[in-house]
């Protein structure tokens, strides 16, 4: 019997920007990352001696231009793809500083959960909907 081989597991911090009228922002990922044209909550991988919070904080500035002024964990989630494993946190980020803006030229949108479909998301992200649109 051949054994799997073990999948890499990434860690990744991902924020849940949430506006007055209640839409979501979703980046969508740009050519040459995997997943390429597909949707996601904008976030990134955190780096070794990090933690979670403080990744957060630097992908946004550097993907978003925005400095977090508030955050709370929303969910955490494991999932694998067939080359590796993400271990994800959720944040919903209720304060932030700054226009949220595509600062590595990614189309970002602002959408009611109830807008999203789960399809155009990386399927990682997809539960994030389902528990957003829960009363």
């Amino acid at each position: 019997m051949s054994r799997q081989p073990e999948l890499a597991r990434i860690r990744v911090a991902a924020g849940i920007l949430r506006n007055d009228e209640g839409r979501v922002l979703i980046a969508e990922r740009s050519g040459d990352h995997a997943f390429a044209g597909l949707w996601e909550f904008p976030g990134g991988k955190i780096g070794d001696g990090e933690d979670t919070v403080e990744a957060l904080r630097r992908e946004l500035r550097e993907e978003l231009g925005i400095e977090i002024l508030e955050q709370s964990l929303f969910m955490s989630l494991e999932h694998d793809y067939p080359d590796r494993s993400v271990s994800i946190d959720f944040y919903r980020i209720d304060k932030w500083l700054n226009e949220p803006e595509g600062r590595d030229g990614q189309a970002l949108q602002w959408l009611r959960p109830d807008e999203i479909s789960a399809a155009l998301l990386l399927p990682a992200d997809a539960p994030v909907i389902a528990a957003l649109r829960q009363p």
